[in-house]
C-alpha cells in the first residue's frame, strides 16, 4: 500500500469539501479549487478528514493512489494557507514595477516586458529587484513563476537575469587568456 496514499488529509475549520460526479471541490478562505479524480480512486469524506483508497494493486492504481492524495492535500493547503514563490532580479540594471495591475519589467531588451494579470494569481513587487508570486493553486503559482523566470533566465558567466530566491547559479569561468 502506498505510504503517501494511505495518509488521511485533515480538513481544517472553515474549509468545505464536496465530491460529486468525479470532481472534488475544496472551498476555503483563499478561494475555491476543483480537480477531476480518476474513476478508480475512491474517496471517503468525513467532517474532519479525507481518505483516498484504491481498488487493487495494479501498477496504474498504485501510481494514481499517492498522486490523488497529494493533489487533494495541495488543494486543501492552497485554500487555507496559499502558496508563494519568490523571484530575484539580479544585476544588469534589470528591474520590475507594478503599473496598475500589470507587471512591467525592464530586462535589457529594446522594449519593456509587460505581464497581464492572471486569474487566481497575485504578483507583488516589494522592491525593484524582487517579485513575489502567490495564489491558492500550487501548479498555477509554479507555472507563472517559471514563465516570469523564462523572460530572462540567469546566465552562467555573470549571473544576470531572473532567478528563484533559493536557486544557486553555478558560474562558469570566462575566457582563459594566454
Amino acid at each position: 500500500m502506498s505510504r503517501i496514499g494511505r495518509q488521511p488529509i485533515a480538513i481544517p475549520a472553515g474549509v468545505k469539501v464536496n465530491f460529486a460526479d468525479g470532481i472534488i471541490t475544496v472551498e476555503g478562505p483563499n478561494g475555491k479549487l476543483s480537480q477531476a479524480v480518476h474513476s478508480a480512486m475512491a474517496l471517503e469524506i468525513t467532517a474532519t478528514e479525507i481518505t483516498v483508497s484504491r481498488p487493487n494493486d495494479e501498477k496504474q492504481n498504485r501510481s494514481l493512489h499517492g498522486l490523488t492524495r497529494t493533489l487533494i492535500a495541495n488543494m486543501v493547503k492552497g485554500v487555507t494557507e496559499g502558496y508563494k514563490k519568490e523571484l530575484q532580479i539580479s544585476e544588469g540594471g534589470y528591474r520590475a514595477q507594478m503599473n496598475g495591475n500589470k507587471l512591467v519589467m525592464n530586462l535589457g531588451y529594446s522594449h519593456d516586458v509587460v505581464v497581464e494579470p492572471i486569474d487566481g494569481i497575485k504578483i507583488e513587487v516589494p522592491n525593484p529587484n524582487t517579485l513575489i508570486v502567490s495564489g491558492a493553486d500550487k501548479q498555477k503559482v509554479g507555472q507563472v513563476a517559471a514563465e516570469l523566470r523564462a523572460k530572462r533566465p540567469p546566465e552562467p558567466y555573470h549571473g544576470k537575469g531572473i532567478k528563484y530566491a533559493d536557486e544557486v547559479i553555478r558560474h562558469k569561468a570566462g575566457k582563459a587568456g594566454k
